[in-house]
């Protein structure tokens, strides 16, 4: 007997590989891909503007990145002594003004000039629930913020979207993205991550309405849109706690491995699999970390992981792998000194 339920996912008609332009938008689980994305050398952008939950965030984050707007010392605000921007995850965030403007700066330069040249987005909905700056913050235009950085409650004004919001602003932001890139593709998916401050109810509403707007953006643009069940199966297949952190909410590390392996399945071809496969081990040699480092053995161990990486690199010429050669290599050279 199957003691667990199993998530059908269905074939698709293309294929990730690596030389595939991708970029992730969206809550942890998009962060959570993208990582394993970035570690095995997939050309990948991942958040350029931090974490995001709710579709209108993630929305306005694109628009902007397609527009080019750069963002100006006007686009931050001051509180809780560090200065913020409201389209941005805390990670921006700095004590120091003009840092702060260059970490935003540097990583939306870097997407702007990616997003017309990726074949592939992938976008997480994390909840339906989002807060609108009132008119009491000084130049508030009503916008959803993308984070509140524990500003005062006052200052905002929180809200539900509805399914229609969702669509009609996403049916608009795609019709734009195939105007620029007519070949882009999109993967959507729910984040498995349960929003319990909002309520147990609460959050089956908004996960419900993410669904529902997803559906209906497939069913406008079938041609090019894919959803993908993290939610599900995190739900049905892993549908116990001891998959969960300590939390009771965040999927554990096993969990996202999982999630990983059905994502890897449905749309990496074959010899993709095998290159993540072959890095996997190679990148087990170059993080591992000794008991006895100052030994023979040791740096005869580093010598064959600079060797097997050089093997790698000429295996597979289209993957740079300059940055750990050069990493075992200082390690090799700490131990001459």
């Amino acid at each position: 007997m199957d003691f667990r339920t199993r998530i059908h996912i269905p074939e698709v008609d293309f294929k990730i590989d690596h030389t595939s332009k991708m970029m992730l938008f969206g809550s942890c689980f998009s962060e959570n891909i993208g990582i394993r994305l970035q570690q095995s050398k997939f050309n990948v952008d991942v958040n350029p503007f931090g974490i995001l939950y709710n579709p209108m965030s993630v929305s306005s984050s694109i628009r902007r990145l397609l527009d080019k707007t750069e963002f100006t010392k006007s686009d931050l605000v001051f509180g809780n002594e560090m200065y913020h921007s409201f389209m941005h995850h805390g990670n921006f965030s700095d004590t120091d003004k003009d840092i702060c403007l260059k970490n935003i700066s540097d990583r939306f330069n870097k997407a702007s000039d990616f997003i017309e040249k990726t074949d592939l987005l992938f976008i997480t909905f994390g909840t339906a629930y989002v807060y609108r700056l009132n008119q009491s913050v000084e130049e508030a235009r009503n916008d959803v913020v993308s984070n509140c950085h524990k500003f005062p409650a006052d200052n905002f004004v929180r809200a539900r979207l509805t399914v229609e919001e969702i669509t009609e602003d996403w049916i608009n932001l795609i019709t734009v993205l195939k105007s620029v890139n007519p070949k882009l593709k999109f993967i959507f998916t729910v984040s498995p991550i349960r929003h319990w401050k909002d309520g147990a109810h609460e959050n089956q509403i908004s996960k419900s309405i993410l669904h529902i707007a997803i559906d209906k953006l497939i069913s406008n643009f079938i041609d090019d849109m894919y959803y993908f069940p993290a939610y599900e199966i995190m739900l049905d297949e892993l549908r116990d706690y001891r998959f969960y952190e300590e939390d009771m909410n965040h999927p554990s590390s096993f969990a996202v491995d999982y999630i990983w392996k059905q994502f890897s399945k449905t749309y990496f071809t074959d010899i993709t699999m095998t290159i993540n496969k072959e890095w996997g081990q190679i990148m087990k040699a170059v993080n591992h970390k000794p008991l006895f480092p100052a030994t023979s053995s040791y740096r005869n161990f580093l010598k064959k992981t600079v060797s097997n990486m050089n093997d790698f690199a000429l295996k597979y010429p289209f993957l740079s792998c300059e940055q750990e050669i050069n990493h075992v290599l200082s390690l090799l050279k700490s131990q001459d000194n």
